[in-house]
């Protein structure tokens, strides 16, 4: 059973027990109409808290997750520069033994030509 079940049942099982109490309480009609009234009153407030509460729990877990998420997003776009820069030295350090290699067999070509 889900939490809004438990509570929703819980909740109504409380509202009506605290009807049947008053009905069969030997107080005149308007004693009980006042005890009805002031029951239900607390009953709403009562339920007013608990759902306040409970929204600002999610409230409070939704944060959780876009910071959790925002600093996921940060990893990531960390991880994807490292790897660029670490592309880009390959890519130089390659570029350079190419241009030694070249450089070396117009060195070799140029002695035995001559």
């Amino acid at each position: 059973m889900s939490a809004g079940k438990v509570i929703t049942g819980l909740v109504a099982g409380i509202a009506a027990g605290a009807v049947l109490g008053i009905l069969f309480a030997p107080d005149k009609g308007t004693e009980t109409r006042k005890k009805i009234s002031k029951k239900g009153a607390d009953l709403k407030d009562s339920f007013k808290a608990k759902f306040s509460s409970m929204v600002d729990d999610v409230v409070d877990e939704y944060e959780n997750m876009k910071d959790k998420a925002s600093g996921l997003l940060d990893q990531g776009s960390n991880k994807a520069k490292d790897l660029l820069e670490q592309g880009k030295d390959k890519v130089a350090g390659l570029a350079d033994t190419g241009k030694e290699k070249v450089d070396s067999w117009k060195s070799d070509t140029k002695h035995a030509l001559s």
